[in-house]
């Protein structure tokens, strides 16, 4: 059985980018400590391609926004769903949620849980 990861990609003002990485810094470690293997973040440097679907178009970005592409690596998806409730149960997140003005719209995130087919990595050494 592979790795389970959530995904996630949304658009984000540009002027909003040290703000949504200082959020992220803070979500970062209590997934971890809630059973992530993995937690990465990363904003839209070089989004355009004339050979495929563009990243911008496909996260319904404006032109003083980019896109933010992100995922979390659990064992399982079992790991995955109790991780997840334990977040969301967690007062650091609960704060976050309230307490802040958010960097983004969570209604434009795109969300998914995905089971892993492949992996490959480069040995290191």
């Amino acid at each position: 059985m592979g790795k389970y990861v959530d995904g996630f990609v949304l658009p984000l003002k540009k002027e909003k980018v040290d703000a949504y990485q200082r959020m992220s810094e803070k979500a970062s470690s209590i997934w971890i400590e809630h059973g992530a293997l993995e937690y990465v973040e990363t904003v839209g440097d070089d989004l355009e391609s004339e050979h495929t679907a563009d990243f911008r178009k496909m996260a319904g970005a404006s032109d003083d926004e980019t896109v933010v592409f992100a995922y979390v690596v659990y064992a399982s998806k079992e790991d995955r769903d109790r991780a997840n409730a334990a977040i969301m149960e967690d007062d650091r997140i609960k704060a976050m949620m309230e307490g802040e003005e958010h960097p983004f719209d969570p209604k434009r995130m795109a969300y998914g849980g995905f089971r892993t087919i492949v992996e490959a990595y480069k040995e290191q050494g």
